[in-house]
């Protein structure tokens, strides 16, 4: 896309009018084009409403009409799949698709960080975000971390760092991180993008189309995945003395400390005693956004204090609570297999863990040999419980209780939990079974554990 590109006097029609569809839809406004709203689904949010209202921005509700074809454009928001009927008659009829990234990029006046992966992006780009501002930088966080990229346009700022998801970086072509890390990969959203091959190309995008002044920080284990072909302007991340490949820099994870070698030196990054986030997963975390950090000017030694007031974001391994010597961590989450398995084996001690809710489809046996290693007992609830049962069984695990809702899984895990042990919520699964959202989830498994310590 042209980057002086002029929108007044043209149309567009933007689909879907979430978070990020209204953001957008009120940029191209702003920008003079005459916009036209489709949501699929029956209503408007309030928010949405009033704000189309206030704009004078035409929608409508309940699918999307013939007369979004109309329009010169279509601005597709953040998850609209690529086999969707309205996408795949645009392209029939010829109109021109527009992403989300390709419409705001030419419009955010600062250096953009950018951050994806499968597990772990938003606590990383909450923490970079925060370690920035921290080291006096103008700094806007957000992207797919809560508040929609199109919402930075208008104000300069040093920094821009975004969460950007597979879905958004699909349809990227125009995205120049100045820093961009993937935090790991792992199997998600394959029902969207058709294969994980599909799936990590789109991740790896967001490395592709850096410039060459760009630098990228990976774990050392996916470098192959990303297709990376220079190494001179990537770090990895992992936790053996050497790493696979030869690359700019390498982040060492050690027993109890982080360092960075770069530049011929080493120096400290982090001890993992200085942070309050839990696992070994948000101790990687740390260490990229602090190597993030870096590139951006920040100073990385002597950020305790910077580490210290850094509040963990709410259901990733979250500490719930404490009673009689047993553990609580809410990582409601962790609606995918791979993110389960990382809270399971990157949290210290044995386990009860609750699994369970609405599958994405995936392959419960990786899941079933992580409990089978990690925890004493498996409570299973939720729509998939049948199929997460099924699959514990057959790797030969029979410490499983099935429970109807999460008042029973709370007590049950009072029940089995020893002194020492740790009662795990991260249910592989999303909640739309049982709840509004994971975040609705983690509230009331931390609601009944509260009511355990009264």
């Amino acid at each position: 896309m042209d980057k002086e590109e002029n929108w007044s006097s043209r149309s567009v029609a933007v689909i879907g009018a979430g978070v990020s569809g209204t953001a957008l839809a009120l940029l191209a406004s702003r920008l003079g084009a005459k916009v036209f709203v489709s949501e699929e689904k029956d209503a408007l949010s309030r928010s949405a409403l009033e704000a189309f209202e206030k704009e004078g921005v035409a929608w409508e509700t309940g699918g999307h009409s013939p007369r979004i074809f109309e329009a010169d454009a279509l601005l597709l928001s953040s998850g609209i799949p690529p086999d969707a009927p309205c996408v795949k008659e645009a392209e029939r009829r010829g109109i021109p698709l527009i992403g989300e990234l390709d419409f705001v990029v030419p419009h955010i006046r600062g250096q953009i960080v950018g951050v994806t992966g499968s597990n772990g992006k938003s606590t990383l780009t909450a923490l970079t975000g925060h370690l920035l501002k921290k080291a006096g930088f103008k700094t806007a966080t957000g992207g797919n971390l809560g508040t929609a990229m199109a919402l930075f346009t208008g104000e300069k700022y040093d920094f821009v760092v975004l969460e950007l998801s597979s879905f958004q970086l699909d349809r990227a072509h125009n995205l120049k991180s100045s820093v961009a890390v993937v935090t790991n990969l792992a199997p998600d959203h394959i029902d969207w993008h058709g294969s994980y091959e599909a799936y990590v190309a789109a991740k790896a995008r967001i490395l592709s189309l850096q410039g060459p002044e760009g630098r990228g920080i990976v774990q050392d284990r996916d470098c192959d995945a990303l297709g990376i072909r220079d190494f001179g302007r990537t770090v990895v991340l992992n936790w053996e003395e050497k790493p696979a490949h030869q690359t700019l820099g390498q982040i060492f994870m050690g027993e109890t400390a982080a360092v960075v070698r770069m530049d011929g030196r080493e120096e400290p990054l982090f001890r993992y005693g200085d942070v309050t986030l839990l696992g070994k997963h948000n101790m990687e975390n740390v260490a990229m956004s602090l190597v993030a950090a870096r590139f951006c000017g920040a100073a990385v030694s002597g950020v305790g204090d910077a580490l210290s007031d850094f509040h963990p974001l709410p259901h990733r391994c979250e500490l719930a609570g404490k009673t009689g010597g047993v553990t609580w961590i809410d990582d409601s989450k962790g609606t995918n297999v791979a993110a389960s398995i990382t809270a399971l084996t990157s949290i210290e001690g044995r386990k009860v863990v609750i699994l369970g809710g609405k599958g994405k489809g995936e392959d419960y046996r990786p899941l079933a040999e992580a409990v089978v290693r990690e925890a004493d007992a498996a409570i299973v609830l939720g729509a998939e419980k049948k199929n997460i049962q099924k699959a514990l069984k057959d790797a030969g695990y029979t410490a499983v209780r099935e429970v109807a809702d999460m008042e029973e899984a709370v007590r049950t895990a009072r029940e089995l939990a020893r002194p020492g042990m740790v009662v795990l919520l991260s249910p592989a699964c999303t909640s739309w079974d049982m709840y509004p959202n994971y975040g609705k989830r983690g509230e009331h498994f931390c609601s009944l554990v509260r009511a355990l310590q009264e």
